[in-house]
């Protein structure tokens, strides 16, 4: 009785994408040019890094990633949740096994989804001078009568 009782919970994790995938995942980020400051929001502690760099971030934050560079627009990138292949494979095995343990484990952990886009790859725009106001133009002198006419 207690190898079937690890044999059914061996199943069970098996399918589990918590177990198969992992909580965390790691987010590439680069720009062009490199060198900009990535300001990562929505993770539990607030992270900055110089493009190119990579995060690791839990499958179910949301995650919002800011780039800035003196002489750029700053751009700034909402991250999305999307259910992946493999997190569908291991949501849906605690499907076959019977693991709605395994199910609420997933869904409260984000375990069955990836972040999209991953990399996140920007190009910066440069900003735009502005023109220096221009002078007005002086007037011309009078053209004075020429002397002897």
């Amino acid at each position: 009785m207690r190898l079937f009782g690890i044999v059914a919970l061996s199943v069970m994790l098996g399918g589990c994408a918590s177990v198969t995938r992992g909580t965390t995942e790691n987010i590439s980020i680069s720009s062009t040019p490199s060198g900009v400051e990535a300001v990562v929001s929505g993770l539990e502690v607030p992270t900055t890094c110089t493009t190119p760099c990579a995060i690791v971030a839990k499958r179910s934050a949301d995650i919002t990633i800011t780039f800035e560079k003196e002489g750029y627009q700053s751009q700034t990138v909402q991250l999305t949740k999307e259910v992946s292949g493999t997190g569908a494979a291991g949501f849906a095995g605690n499907l076959l096994a019977g693991g709605v343990i395994g199910m609420g484990v997933d869904a409260a952990t984000g375990a069955a989804t990836d972040h999209k886009p991953n990399p996140v790859i920007v190009t910066m725009q440069p900003t735009v001078p502005r023109a220096a106001p221009r002078a007005p133009k002086k007037p011309r002198p009078a053209h004075a009568p020429e002397a002897g006419t």
